[in-house]
């Protein structure tokens, strides 16, 4: 019990400590918490619970949980557990499982597609019972992870904001545990004996690209302790200059500064 009390005061110190830094959450928002069934997702909607009981601000927290009709879904567990917390929550059925196992051959990755199919689900769903935010479990490996997933694979310089607007501007989109390591999060979840529903579309692909990305920062991390901590931070301390994209600094017309030439004095 003692472990469990000291590890959720540190989780709670991050997630309020991110919501705080990000101006997440604001007086009078209906923040809707995408719950997955995953140790992420359940240890996000058990931390915001109890922040908002202490917050300074008053807000509101619904749960929605995506049924994606895959198949062996156990359906009941969810609605059971969230109707024992007193919460308003929905439980959204789309049939994206037939609708990625048509779309990808046997053996491709499938997450790009079932991601992109499961956000445009939940933002149109945030719309219809006006959420003011969009909360999604993603922690700091997640957010390191992909940072290297469009470095290696996308050559693009870039991660997951702890906050964002979506493209068409009608949603946001926030991350509360952004401040949070993966190993904490997974404790936690034991520790408080989450009804965990693991995903069987894509969470078994062996040779997943996110997969070999952890497994290089969990080698990097055995190596030398805190280095998954330092390249978050090095995403809070970005120096456009001393990188090399002309949309972000002005190259073509950087010139050096000098002071003008001092004149002979006259005899």
């Amino acid at each position: 019990m003692a472990n469990l009390e000291k590890l959720r005061k540190k989780l709670l110190r991050q997630t309020g400590k991110a919501i705080g830094d990000y101006n997440m959450i604001e007086d009078g928002d209906r923040i809707m918490v995408c719950l997955s069934g995953g140790k992420d997702s359940h240890a996000l909607l058990d931390l915001l619970l109890i922040l908002r009981q202490r917050a300074p601000v008053r807000f509101e927290l619904v749960a929605v949980n995506m049924d994606q009709k895959q198949p062996g879904f156990p359906a009941e567990i969810l609605p059971a557990y969230l109707a024992g917390l007193g919460i308003e929550y929905y439980i959204v059925e789309k049939d994206t499982y037939s609708i990625v196992r048509e779309k990808i051959p046997e053996g491709r990755t499938t997450c790009g597609l079932c991601s992109r199919l499961r956000r445009g689900t939940l933002y149109g769903f945030a719309e219809k019972i006006r959420a003011d935010k969009i909360a999604l479990g993603h922690h700091r490996d997640d957010i390191v992870e992909t940072l290297f997933l469009n470095m290696f694979f996308g050559s693009r310089l870039a991660a997951m904001p702890p906050k964002l607007r979506s493209e068409d501007g009608r949603n946001v989109v926030i991350r509360p545990l952004a401040y949070c390591a993966e190993r904490d999060l997974a404790r936690y979840a034991e520790l408080r004996q989450f009804p965990i529903i693991p995903c069987n579309l894509c969470g078994s692909q062996p040779n997943l690209q996110r997969q070999q990305i952890k497994q290089m920062l969990r080698e990097w991390e055995r190596q030398s302790p805190g280095r998954i901590n330092a390249i978050f931070g090095a995403l809070q301390n970005v120096a456009p200059s001393q990188l090399a994209d002309d949309a972000l600094f002005d190259f073509a017309n950087l010139q050096a500064e000098r002071p003008p030439p001092v004149r002979a004095a006259e005899s």
